[in-house]
């Protein structure tokens, strides 16, 4: 395998994005990673998606580290601002411990067919928190799966999985699901 390098989601790196994501049905059935940005459910079509996040990411306000093997995208960390990201999973158990928003979130994680466990997921962590560090830094949040003893599907690690964070220096805050976190850390600007 060739080096990972990471680049940011841009209007320039879109082609490049948006082929892995059409190589994978549009990523989970269709999500385009915009499962965070907005409530999905019954009428928001797979074509929905790419035409809005598309829009998002001309203006500025997607943000994804994404991971190029040569020219090739293989994978991503999206991260944003609460505004950006107000969608979160287990949203009651999240509300109900929550006593401030961070500065940053990191939601969810794509890898290509044929490139997990191949440090895709980490490389792209460390990418977002590098992205976030330029843009300012501040308090980081992820809400990662932990997987235990247990075998989880890929689709189920969408959010990512508990040892790429603790690898990148967060820590467990508390549960908002019987498997899932929400871990934080500080990011200095740079």
């Amino acid at each position: 395998m060739s080096v990972l390098q990471v680049r940011a989601l841009s209007a320039d790196t879109w082609p490049a994005f948006a082929q892995l994501a059409e190589a994978n049905n549009g990523v989970w059935g269709g999500c385009w990673c915009m499962g965070f940005h907005v409530k999905l459910g019954k009428g928001r079509t797979a074509e929905q998606n790419r035409a809005d996040k598309q829009h998002l990411v001309r203006e500025g306000r997607a943000h994804a580290a994404l991971v190029f093997e040569g020219a090739q995208c293989v994978g991503w960390c999206q991260f944003g601002s609460p505004e950006e990201l107000p969608e979160i999973k287990s949203r009651r158990r999240y509300d109900a411990g929550r006593t401030t928003l961070p500065d940053w979130r990191i939601t969810c994680f794509f890898t290509g067919r044929g490139r997990r466990r191949g440090g895709v997921a980490g490389t792209a962590l460390s990418g977002a928190l590098a992205e976030i560090a330029r843009r300012g830094g501040g308090v980081v949040e992820g809400y990662p799966e932990e997987t235990d003893d247990r075998t989880v599907p890929g689709s189920y690690l969408h959010t990512g999985p508990m040892a790429a964070f603790e690898h990148h220096g967060f820590t467990r805050t508390r549960p908002i699901s019987p498997h899932r976190w929400v871990v934080t850390r500080t990011v200095d600007p740079r």
